[in-house]
């Protein structure tokens, strides 16, 4: 029975893998989250009576803190999840994200680098510090491609650029201290338990209460969709067999702009909610088109092959499927979503240059 650490799960995506990891498989399971307004508990409600679950609440550029946890918990491998990740914030606070996405990378590493070094024999061998980022640092395509292990990095936006940095930080620990790591670069994710500031949640919830759903633009911006749950399966295999220092791309197959987004959410809406707030005849009807983001990438498109050959994973959900999954979860759990929504976000447009 492993033991893994995993920063930022109590976030969308560390919590997803949090719970399939908890009810799937033997893995204890060690989450450590400092709870921003993005982290809720809640979304571990399903796994966090396991005995096999334990949660340390931590901030990662926490040097002493961060190695308290190490020697108390002994893990056998770390993934690392913890990050500020919505580009509308990074673009009204940059230095949040230098700070954790950064820093916190790099503290993180001398931690885990330290306690790595202490290990002895298959403790040591099997040890992995697993880094997860983003497609976003290869900035935008144009409308043909996919971004590959090997496409130069060019990010557009200070969130895109602070997980560039600590993706390099990563290799260079590799590569000078010989830490044993793994990278993975994912594709947009949705599903449930999603904070809702992101695209699909915020048009659900909009939708529901009959306010404007904004669009950037023309709306015609690409991005490749993945299933949260797809991702996680995907996240556990790299980690248990993923080769020591390589990067693995994970995509959905699935592109779609940002407008054929919105209209399939609406679509769905208007089937299993057909009660609409009053003088709504259809959903799509609130669609508003707004100022596009500063430095908005085009396309984006992940060239998932490798992960596929080497490690013999796809995805199981279609974005039909998916979207779908999506929208019966929120339409379920609306007590949630009200908790999620404490006062620390109100759907307000952020990332506006003034």
């Amino acid at each position: 029975m492993k033991k893994l650490l995993i920063t930022g799960g109590a976030g969308f995506i560390g919590s997803a893998v949090i719970r399939h990891l908890i009810e799937n498989t033997s893995y204890q399971v060690v989450n450590l989250d400092k709870l921003t307004y993005a982290g809720n508990l809640e979304s571990l409600a399903p796994v966090s009576d396991s005995g096999r679950y334990a949660f340390e609440q931590v901030d990662i550029c926490d040097g002493p803190e961060v190695e308290r946890v190490f020697r108390e918990h002994r893990p056998d491998a770390i993934m690392h999840l913890a990050a500020e990740s919505h580009v509308d914030r990074s673009i009204d606070g940059p230095a949040d994200f230098i700070q954790t996405n950064v820093v916190g990378t790099t503290v993180l590493l001398e931690a885990a680098r330290s306690y790595w070094n202490e290990l002895e024999g298959a403790a040591k061998a099997t040890f992995r510090f697993h880094h997860v980022s983003t497609d976003e640092v290869y900035g935008d395509l144009g409308s043909e491609g996919l971004f590959t292990e090997e496409t130069p990095y060019a990010p557009s936006s200070p969130y895109s650029a602070s997980k560039a940095s600590s993706d390099h930080m990563v290799r260079a620990w590799h590569r000078t201290y010989g830490l044993p790591v793994v990278i993975t670069n994912c594709s947009n994710n949705y599903g449930p338990y999603q904070f809702p500031e992101k695209l699909i949640p915020l048009v659900i919830l909009n939708a529901l209460e009959g306010k404007p759903l904004p669009i950037y633009g023309k709306g015609d911006q690409v991005r490749d969709w993945l299933y949260v749950a797809d991702h996680a399966r995907a996240l556990i295999r790299v980690l248990e067999q993923g080769q020591d220092g390589q990067t693995y791309n994970i995509g959905g197959h699935n592109e779609k702009t940002n407008l054929e987004v919105v209209h399939g959410l609406c679509t769905i809406l208007d089937s299993k909610r057909p009660q609409r707030p009053r003088g709504i005849a259809a959903y799509a009807d609130l669609i508003t088109h707004v100022a596009d983001r500063p430095g908005h990438d085009l396309r984006y498109a992940i060239d998932a092959g490798k992960i596929q050959r080497e490690l013999d994973w796809t995805p199981e959900e279609t974005f039909a499927t998916g979207l779908e999954k999506t929208v019966d979860w929120y339409l379920e759990n609306s007590v949630w979503c009200q908790r999620v929504l404490d006062g620390s976000y109100r759907r307000e447009r952020l990332g506006v240059i003034q």
